[in-house]
Formats: structure tokens, sequence, C-alpha cells
């Protein structure tokens, strides 16, 4: 008889594919629009790490002695002060809206909506970066770390700077354990096997060397056969044509 394959398992949402958010330290959201708009202060009190990303978080201590955190910009320090509002220095780790941020800057942690918090460019040693400005659309040009480009509303709050933690992944795992310890920490798969070094008890794909067949299935197939490429409109290499010159 057959097992609930992983797919399926993962979909039903149960502890072991759960993420473990009681153990996340904060969203690292901006505050509220009210109070942005009063501008102020903040001080960096400590850094600490969050095992839900992969940069390390900033605890800020604000002029009414509350607490908040936020996604740490690169080359700040304890003790330094950081400004938030409408018209603020042009220094790392300070907030404001992206419509007085010359061309060129790097910035980080975009809102995509005005007041949603911060939704992009938030992993750590990355950062996006303004293109140009739309005086009659009131909008800001900025390319992303994955070099598109995207449109963003002036108002619209981003970080100056660089996500901290850059250099990251250039240090390696070298044992298997390590990796395993950083992917439960935030109850990711791992490892991941392919279908066909299964059993086929376990996977429809499994108890052959290879799958020797299309893998496409359709859009309606039941959940024990929907594995492999779903519904697709096309696979393979795109092939291109080559002309060759008289």
């Amino acid at each position: 008889m057959g097992h609930r394959i992983v797919s399926q398992a993962r979909g039903k949402g149960g502890p072991r594919y759960r993420a473990p958010s009681h153990r996340f330290v904060s969203d690292a959201k901006y505050m509220d629009l009210a109070v942005f708009k009063k501008s102020g202060v903040v001080q960096i009190v400590d850094f600490v790490n969050d095992p839900v990303r992969s940069a390390p978080l900033a605890r800020l201590m604000t002029e009414e002695f509350t607490e908040a955190y936020m996604i740490a910009p690169q080359g700040v320090a304890v003790g330094d002060i950081l400004e938030f509002g409408p018209n603020v220095a042009q220094s790392p780790g300070n907030v404001m809206q992206i419509e007085g941020i010359p061309e060129g800057t790097p910035i980080y942690n975009l809102e995509l909506v005005r007041g949603d918090g911060g939704k992009m460019v938030r992993a750590s040693g990355i950062a996006a970066y303004v293109l140009s400005h739309d005086k009659e659309r009131k909008i800001t040009l900025v390319r992303l770390p994955s070099k598109n480009k995207v449109e963003i509303d002036w108002g619209c709050r981003v970080t100056i700077g660089t996500v901290a933690g850059g250099g990251r992944i250039d240090k390696p795992f070298m044992k298997a354990g390590n990796k395993h310890h950083d992917m439960a920490s935030r109850n990711k798969l791992y490892p991941i096997v392919s279908g066909t070094n299964m059993n086929a008890a376990d996977h429809p794909h499994g108890g052959r060397t290879s799958l020797g067949r299309n893998d496409c299935v359709k859009r309606n197939a039941p959940p024990g056969s929907k594995v492999g490429n779903i519904a697709p409109s096309r696979t393979g290499v795109r092939k291109t044509k080559i002309v060759v010159g008289d």
C-alpha cells in the first residue's frame, strides 16, 4: 500500500512542516505611518539573531523608551543614532520616503504599498538602487538585486544602505549536520530526495533508476499522482534558430 508522499504531507500542514513562529524574534516591520510622520530618532542597543531570516536584527530604543526591531544595515554599531521621518540625512540605517532619495543610492526593505511595513530586499548582504524619479506620476524606478526593475510610489518608505550579513554564503557548511541544524531551525525540508531515488511505495516515480517517460500530469490529476511537471505549457530547452548570412 502506498504512503502519503512528501508533497501531500507538506500541504496538510502538520507540525513537521509548520514554521516555528513562536521562536521568531520579530517581523521587523516599519512603525505606523502616524508615528513616522512625526519624525524622530532611535538608538541601536543590541544586535540579535532571528532564525527566520538570514540578516541580523538591530534592537532599537525609541525616545519613549520602547523597544523595536529593524533589519540591521551594514556599517552601524551599538550606540549609533538612526533617524526616521520624511526628511532625514542620507546615512545608512535612516528610514525615509523614497521620493527624497538621490539616484544611485543603495536602499533595502522596500514598501510596495504605503504602510505595509516593508516587503522586498530583506536578505543579508543585498541592496536595491534608485534609478530615476518620475515627477508627473510620482513614482520611482528601482533596480532590484535580481536586476529586475520595479516602480515604487513616492509615499513608500525605504531604508538607506545595504543589509548587514554580507558574505554569509561564502562560508561553506562543511558538514551535513551543520546544514541539518540550519534547516531545522526553520522547519525546512532537508535533505531533498529525488522521486526516482525513493521506493515505489513512497513516490509515484520510485522504484526505478530513471522515470523513462514524460512526467507531465494533468491539472485535475488526483493528489497521489500529481507530481512532476504540473500542466506545463511547454518543457525542454527552447531552441533558437541560427540564421547564417550570405
